[in-house]
């Protein structure tokens, strides 16, 4: 039955081999069960169901992408998204997380129909390669700038608008060792190097509450849970009245979270699938469009179970280096984090700012590697990703950074005499994106 549904002869690998790949990519991405209730529980949402929502999520998004896309890859509800659903949409903007996810579910259905009907390849033709690598790296500085916040090594002043944070302070100091911890695993090339690392700063966290000093993690009173409740399923029904109650916000909205899952998800898939023979002679993936849908309904599924926008991981090129190559690795990745939801009390017990914090700044370093590929000898280039990067984290908005920098890029262009190079669907966006600023 897994031969025939997974071709295991036909990609040169075999059950042990997958099985292996999927713990691996597992342990890669297990990070995200701490970090995602941690961010989207400052929204107000329910921890306890946030963790819930996030293990389902994943778990049903990964085998799907395994099943239909035979696919190596996972996927959970992404960083970044998360980042952009507290932060920016609750925080900035003002609306409820209700509201938040009813746009990450409209947003998964739009993702849905275009995965379907091949609108697709014209949008990501429509947007320029340096913009999207761009929004990338910005996302990454934004989270790392995040987990400062949190975590104290960066606090508010009043007269420079920033500044350090008291570094005596413990919990400063343990996020700062975990911060150093994490980047030298990364370095020594350590399977896992992100999950592992949180690990170590929470267990180092523990053992400094047990000698007496405040804000650390601390254990459980039980170990195992046994409380499946889900109080934020089905609640973004509850939010398309306040979404829709300013149409330029929402389309804001909904456009941000639709562009960062879909041009994160097809980076992640042609980085995975370069590495595994997935990719055709002429350049193309194979079953794209299947993987794609996958990753829609894994969008829809979270926003229907509590979550934020579910997308494929980068973390799965882990399982691919140890032999992963069909979607055996993704099914297992899902199923334990099906198995993951009987410990949540551990994860949430430890999961303080401290502790995810060193996961947000090397996910926000590796992210922010991006920047690489931006041509900065070419001014448009240069300037329109230098405005989407410093708006995004000066303003605390994904959302700001990423329409300044369409407009940037607009005027850029214009300037340039290279008008008639850009296409219609920019010059629509960038409308949209002005009134939007007009009428704020």
């Amino acid at each position: 039955m897994l031969e025939k549904l997974f071709h295991l002869k036909d990609k040169k690998t075999n059950v042990k081999t997958e099985l292996i790949a999927g713990l691996t990519t597992f342990l890669a991405m297990a990070y995200i069960l701490a970090v995602n209730p941690s961010i989207l529980g400052e929204s107000g949402m329910n921890v306890q169901s946030v963790f819930m929502a996030t293990a389902i999520s994943a778990g049903i998004a990964s085998i799907v992408m395994g099943v239909l896309a035979n696919y190596p890859v996972a996927l959970a509800p992404g960083m970044g998204v998360n980042a952009l659903f507290t932060y920016t949409v609750v925080f900035t903007m003002g609306y409820s997380w209700k509201a938040a996810l009813a746009s990450v579910f409209i947003s998964g259905i739009v993702f849905l129909v275009i995965s379907v009907t091949g609108l697709r390849k014209m949008i990501i033709n429509a947007i320029p390669k340096q913009l999207k690598l761009a929004i990338g790296a910005g996302i990454g500085f934004f989270i790392a700038f995040v987990a400062f916040m949190n975590s104290g090594i960066i606090v508010a002043s009043s007269s420079t608008g920033v500044t350090l944070g008291d570094l005596t302070q413990p919990t400063v100091l343990l996020a700062i060792i975990g911060i150093l911890i994490t980047i030298a695993l990364v370095i020594k090339k350590v399977p896992a190097a992100v999950f592992v690392g949180m690990v170590i700063t929470a267990v180092i966290g523990l053992v400094l509450g047990f000698m007496g000093f405040e804000g650390m993690p601390s254990l459980p009173s039980q170990f195992i849970t046994t409380d499946f409740s889900m109080v934020t399923f089905g609640a973004f029904a509850q939010g398309f009245g306040e979404l829709f109650a300013d149409p330029f916000n929402a389309f804001v909205i909904i456009f941000s979270f639709l562009f960062v899952d879909f041009f994160d998800t097809a980076g992640t898939l042609v980085a995975v699938g370069n590495r595994c023979g997935l990719v055709n002679e002429d350049g193309e993936l194979e079953n794209a469009e299947k993987a794609l849908l996958a990753d829609s309904v894994g969008t829809v599924v979270g926003a229907v179970l509590g979550t934020s926008t579910v997308t494929s991981f980068v973390e799965s090129s882990s399982g691919v280096e140890v032999g992963g190559r069909t979607g055996l690795t993704a099914c297992t990745t899902g199923i334990l984090f099906f198995l993951s939801i009987l410990i949540s009390p551990i994860v949430l017990s430890t999961a303080t700012s401290a502790v995810t914090a060193p996961a947000l700044v090397v996910v926000g370093m590796l992210m922010a590697q991006q920047l690489g590929g931006i041509d900065w000898d070419d001014f448009i280039c240069a300037a329109s990703g230098f405005v989407t990067v410093i708006v995004m984290i000066l303003s605390y908005s994904i959302a700001n950074g990423i329409a300044l920098g369409f407009i940037t890029y607009g005027v850029a262009m214009l300037a340039s005499g290279k008008a008639k190079k850009v296409s219609p669907i920019i010059w629509i966006l960038n409308i949209i994106f002005i009134l939007y600023f007009a009428l704020i």
